[in-house]
């Protein structure tokens, strides 16, 4: 038995093997609701072999929306298209599981192969809100400051998404606070300048995180795991969030319930020098497992088998995430296990391509 192919178990959860389909936006949504896509999309990686398959970053308010036909999870008749995907999900030994998520000011904007750019109220696009009335780029709408009523409401609306989403069949949820979104922009200080007791310090930056995690945590079942993605560092010279500080929120987190930190970077700054290359996000997975002791999803261009597997063998991560990876392949995880020697069951129906 490979170390990636190894069982892991998470509260009453166990992964067949560490292979994770990280949440890719497929932006192929009306008004929020799965379609055939997402049973297609997302089934075929849980008969490809995948131990978790997380759905897509799902708003849990329509104005958090990434672009307009993002998947949502802000009302209860989006429930059902989702529990067709899960029940899928599960049919073929995969745990289904969903990232709970709010753009913040980087939402109401077009599909990238629409050009990405903000969406005009003319063309159905929405006012966008913020931790400070900062926008996101140049030719982006200046957001609205978020109030307190405002961080409240955002907060109960994470807890009614993950309860949608308990309904929905999802055995695993993950919250959203990092590529810049609403989350995030309040971890860091290039997009948080409030001054009242959710903007300044440390403690105050990672509060709206900490409130959004004990909401969902309390309706969130003990015997199912909860993650939390955030990006490692901002990639900002003199600034921003960065492992440090991530390290000191992994050591809160986990205190508070968190199962895994999946552990990103980038998406504050537009334009940030950012050293693509492959498993160059993997030192903060490792960072993280060792320094906090909680356990880490390690993610970005990490394309071989063995690769994936000196990282778990290593002790790097506990799981890796793969995003283009699976988009290319969705039965990667049966070529991996070839490669690497690893005995899996593969699908009845695709037995005799097996050998």
């Amino acid at each position: 038995m490979t170390a990636l192919f190894s069982p892991f178990v998470q509260r009453g959860v166990t992964l067949r093997n560490r292979i994770v389909v990280s949440p890719m936006c497929q932006y192929s949504c009306t008004g929020g609701f799965a379609t055939d896509w997402h049973l297609v999309h997302l089934g075929s990686r849980a008969v490809g072999g995948a131990a978790v398959v997380l759905a897509e970053a799902t708003a849990v308010e329509a104005r958090g929306r990434i672009s307009p036909h993002d998947l949502g999870l802000w009302r209860d008749e989006q429930v059902e298209p989702l529990a067709r995907v899960t029940k899928f999900i599960r049919e073929h030994g995969a745990v289904p599981g969903v990232q709970l998520a709010h753009a913040g000011r980087k939402a109401s904007t077009a599909r990238p192969w629409e050009g990405g750019r903000p969406v005009p109220a003319a063309q159905g696009g929405w006012p966008v809100v913020a931790p400070s009335a900062l926008p996101f780029a140049p030719g982006h709408p200046v957001p609205a400051a978020l109030d307190a009523g405002d961080l409240t409401g955002i907060v109960q609306a994470f807890a009614a998404a993950a309860k949608r989403a308990l309904a929905a069949g999802f055995e695993l949820v993950e919250i959203h606070a990092a590529h810049g979104y609403l989350l995030h922009q309040f971890l860091s200080p290039l997009s948080n300048q409030r001054t009242d007791r959710y903007g300044g310090a440390f403690e105050n930056r990672i509060r709206l995180l900490l409130e959004v995690t004990d909401a969902v945590r309390a309706v969130w079942p003990e015997r199912l795991p909860l993650w939390v993605r955030v990006s490692a560092t901002d990639w900002a010279e003199g600034g921003g969030w960065d492992l440090p500080q991530t390290l000191a929120l992994a050591r809160i987190l986990k205190a508070r319930g968190v199962d895994l930190l999946d552990c990103s970077s980038g998406g504050t700054l537009p334009h940030a020098r950012i050293p693509w290359g492959p498993g160059f996000q993997v030192p903060f997975a490792e960072a993280v497992r060792r320094e906090a002791g909680l356990a880490t999803g390690a993610v970005g261009f990490i394309t071989e088998p063995a690769q994936a597997e000196k990282v778990i063998a290593a002790g790097q991560a506990d799981v890796v995430l793969l995003a283009r990876e699976f988009l290319r392949d969705p039965y990667w995880p049966m070529h991996a296990a070839r490669a690497l020697g690893a005995t899996i069951n593969w699908p009845l129906q695709y037995q005799r391509a097996k050998d």
